[in-house]
């Protein structure tokens, strides 16, 4: 009874972990402004365009590439982002290669920690879907645009609720890389987890 009992805790844990890797597969990892990085950008309007280009759901993440003796990555609130405000960030990174994994559904506010660079746009700001399943609404309309830099006006995404968005371009590999290598050796060593937790189970 209780080696049965055993089995089939092990032929659980498995499952359960093959689920969790299978759903991890589908992560994205986007390298924000593409080959260029995390810098003063060319334009106003530059990283509001890269944005645009993706869909960003939970789990998938964002690489900031920049010098870190130079630059660095701000998270901040909505005010913050606006005004360039610098001094109490939600975050702070300064490593030269941040990866920010984007956890929940709404808006999130980056600015450089460099409070000129911010007033010459380098900011962004994206909005995560609420969930995977979102997108079988097809129907429902998508989010407001997000706030134009240099205090040019713009209409405020939400900050709460349900964020449904219409299907975009497909990014370009420069901005979006999956995690396939991690994602293969995760799935393999699922495979085998729960091949031993069978073995297991008919002895």
């Amino acid at each position: 009874m209780a080696r049965n009992l055993k089995n089939m805790m092990l032929c659980g844990f498995g499952l359960v972990c093959f689920l969790m890797i299978a759903d991890r597969a589908y992560a994205r990892e986007f390298t924000v402004g593409g080959a260029t990085g995390w810098t003063v950008p060319s334009g106003a309007q530059v990283y509001s365009q890269w944005a645009e280009q993706s869909r960003f759901q939970i789990g998938d993440s964002l690489l900031f590439v920049y010098q870190s003796n130079q630059d660095s990555v701000l998270q901040v609130t909505r005010d913050a982002y606006d005004s360039c405000n610098t001094d109490s960030p939600i975050a702070k990174f300064a490593d030269g290669k941040t990866s920010v994994t984007l956890n929940h559904s709404g808006p999130y506010y980056f600015i450089s920690g460099n409070k000129d660079n911010c007033k010459k746009n380098e900011k962004l700001v994206v909005i995560v879907m609420a969930d995977r399943s979102g997108n079988k609404n097809t129907t429902s309309s998508p989010p407001s645009p997000a706030p134009a830099p240099s205090g040019e006006s713009s209409p405020s995404p939400p900050v709460s609720g349900t964020f449904e968005m219409t299907p975009a371009p497909t990014p370009t590999t420069s901005q979006e890389t999956p995690n396939n290598a991690a994602s293969s050796s995760s799935f393999v060593a699922a495979l085998l987890g729960a091949a031993l937790a069978s073995t297991l189970f008919l002895h």
